[in-house]
């Protein structure tokens, strides 16, 4: 009975162990997936990448595009990298893109992961509708906005004048100076890196974020009246029609009833 007891209690003591060694397992496993995916948010994909929760589905992890980038600019995530394994990355501040014309990283891609019809015009390839992100500005910290001046960005950018400007405003502290300061617009930055890598400060002042952090979302509460494109979000839009007691009236007839109640 006694050696019968002693089984018994082996095999308890086994049995939590294993069950806490599977609980610390499982746990690892799901901290390090929750890592990736909060690191996925803001990761840099190579052009023509399709939006992240489909990269993630199709990328095949196969290389191929890291192979392709003459510049070694796209990086694979390795085990430990807290990204998702297995896929291409890059990082402006140390190797951005150099836009090449061929875009040699998207054709040879066999998933479909990177789109090339999204970096076509008129049947040729275009890196400069790229949208691997969107550059922004600190202007806390860039020199040029303290009155330094400072055009590293606007002459590093390879579409120069039109993704990165620099505009003109009087130093009213002085009132002897100016400041030309760098503005980025979305509509022509393909989030290349080129600018971030060439910032002269210690930690850059204008980076790039996936466009998906980096910009707002209007929302289809509001329409650019005198934009042909924007009008058509309201092909499928649906009338809403709320009736209040002001809106029984009309307007004149509210206005007239001195009531006082609007409400």
């Amino acid at each position: 009975m006694e050696n019968r007891a002693v089984s018994d209690r082996r095999k308890f003591i086994l049995k939590m162990a294993r069950s806490a060694g599977i609980a610390a397992l499982g746990g690892f496993v799901w901290s390090a997936y929750v890592d990736e995916v909060t690191a996925s948010q803001l990761l840099l994909r190579p052009p023509g990448a399709i939006k992240e929760e489909d990269f993630l589905k199709t990328c095949i992890k196969c290389g191929l595009c890291v192979e392709a980038c003459p510049y070694n600019t796209l990086l694979l995530a390795k085990p430990g990298d807290n990204k998702p394994m297995g896929t291409p990355y890059f990082i402006p501040r140390d190797i951005p893109c150099y836009m090449c014309p061929d875009i040699p990283c998207v054709p040879i891609c066999p998933s479909g992961a990177l789109d090339q019809a999204s970096v076509t015009t008129n049947g040729v390839l275009d890196i400069k509708v790229a949208e691997m992100g969107l550059a922004v500005i600190d202007d806390e910290n860039c020199i040029a906005f303290w009155g330094i001046q400072c055009d590293a960005c606007y002459r590093a950018c390879p579409i120069l004048g039109e993704a990165i400007s620099v505009e003109y405003k009087k130093n009213d502290r002085t009132g002897k100076h100016a400041f030309l300061t760098p503005v980025v617009h979305a509509n022509a930055c393909t989030g290349c890196g080129l600018c971030e890598k060439a910032c002269v400060t210690e930690k850059a002042a204008i980076f790039v974020l996936p466009r998906e952090v980096a910009m707002g979302r209007v929302g289809d509460h509001y329409i650019k009246g005198w934009d042909k494109k924007d009008e058509k979000r309201l092909e499928k839009a649906s009338e809403i029609k709320s009736t209040t007691e002001i809106s029984k009236d009309s307007a004149v007839d509210s206005l007239n009833s001195g009531s006082g109640d609007l409400y």
